[in-house]
């Protein structure tokens, strides 16, 4: 049993300005903690609509609704979001992403997410998807490898790994997860430390494989969308690639920044960043959660 202990919970719960009959998604179920957290702060006729694209979330959302009705569980990627209409509902009071890959996805080792263990290199979110890490890593251009580590994982040397990665799939394919990172470190002087110098390729590969940032931009845009007037949008991120896409169009947003016309603020819905800015976890959860250490929450509100 893979466990998973949900960052900044009794943040969440304290800024999604809960309204006890509101209806609420959790674009990103995982196993259920922020949803149990959100609906014992909710009445009985509230709904909570969750989103996830792994089946195992969705087998976790399958129990967790035959005890609390309250749950809507569709499985998808959250830049599916605009599919609740169809369930009646045209709007709804607050939405939380949780961004970035679950504890559990990490921790089994047959899902393929970290060099921490042999396993098969697959990375994919939704394993029904065409595309492993592997079947990518196996085919990809050495100038697409070289570009996805540069572009979504800052990897300095993306072009001596990439050089490498073709040079070793010549003699065989690359399989696990350990083949992948042994590669890697050829390329570095890495005699052990806090940072291995697979972290930043194998988190590379992984956006690129499962199209994290374009699903970012989509979710968002379709959660905007669905908010109702003083709903909020709360979004926690993990990496820099994350929080500066929801930096900037949280600003964009936000009333104080923005250059409207009267007739045009008066038309156009309206929103203000929730101060401070950025909330992050107290030193208390981080020793208890050692995930949290790298979490930050934004949070938007719909005002007009």
């Amino acid at each position: 049993m893979f466990t998973h202990s949900p960052v900044l919970m009794q943040e969440v719960t304290d800024l999604m300005n809960l309204r006890g009959d509101g209806i609420y998604i959790d674009a990103t179920f995982g196993r259920g903690g922020h949803a149990k957290a959100l609906l014992t702060n909710l009445s009985a006729q509230a709904r909570l609509l969750a989103f996830d694209r792994d089946p195992e979330a969705e087998k976790a959302a399958k129990t967790f609704s035959l005890e609390d009705p309250r749950l809507e569980f569709f499985r998808g990627p959250f830049s599916q979001l605009s599919r609740v209409t169809s369930h009646a509902v045209e709007q709804v009071d607050g939405v939380l992403f949780d961004l970035g890959v679950s504890s559990p996805q990490l921790d089994d080792p047959n899902r393929g997410f970290s060099f921490r263990f042999e396993g098969p290199l697959d990375m994919r979110m939704d394993p029904s998807c065409e595309v492993s890490a592997a079947t990518w890593v196996n085919s990809a251009s050495e100038a697409e490898i070289s570009d996805v580590l540069w572009k979504f994982g800052d990897e300095r040397k993306s072009r001596h790994i990439a050089r490498k990665i073709l040079g070793a799939r010549i003699t065989k394919p690359i399989e696990t997860t350990r083949e992948l990172a042994t590669i890697i470190r050829s390329c570095f002087r890495y005699q052990g430390g806090r940072l291995d110098p697979a972290t930043r390729s194998f988190q590379a590969i992984r956006v690129h494989i499962n199209d994290e940032l374009t699903e970012i931009e989509r979710g968002l845009e379709s959660a905007l969308n669905l908010l109702a007037v003083k709903g909020r949008l709360l979004i926690i991120s993990f990496h820099s690639l994350e929080d500066r896409l929801v930096k900037h169009r949280f600003k964009k947003l936000d009333l104080l920044t923005r250059d409207l016309t009267r007739e045009e603020k008066l038309e156009a819905p309206a929103y203000r960043i929730v101060k401070p800015n950025l909330f992050r976890a107290t030193e208390a959860e981080k020793a208890v959660n050692p995930r949290a250490r790298s979490a930050k929450l934004r949070v938007i509100e719909r005002c007009l």
